[in-house]
């Protein structure tokens, strides 16, 4: 899931459009599932998810749910 294409959105917190992706956080320490990711990295709230912060995962529900899709189609065994 780590090459979620950029969209565009505009974000109240630094008011001007963003770009923004899903991502799967990786390594130790980090939890599970999904996160947004935006490209502001001196916004006070990148990488919270959590109000005020607009970003949140259900803005790429259909993204999710077509890889959860895909990866359950994968581990399938062949028959």
């Amino acid at each position: 899931m780590s090459r979620s294409r950029a969209r565009e959105f505009w974000c109240d917190v630094v008011s001007e459009k963003v770009l923004i992706r899903l991502r799967r956080p990786g390594g130790f320490g980090r939890p599970p599932g999904y996160f947004v990711q935006c490209n502001q990295v001196d916004c006070q709230y990148v990488d919270e998810n959590k109000p005020p912060c607009p970003l949140h995962v259900g803005m790429f529900e259909d993204e999710i749910r077509a890889a959860d899709e895909a990866r359950a189609r994968r581990d399938q065994p062949d028959g």
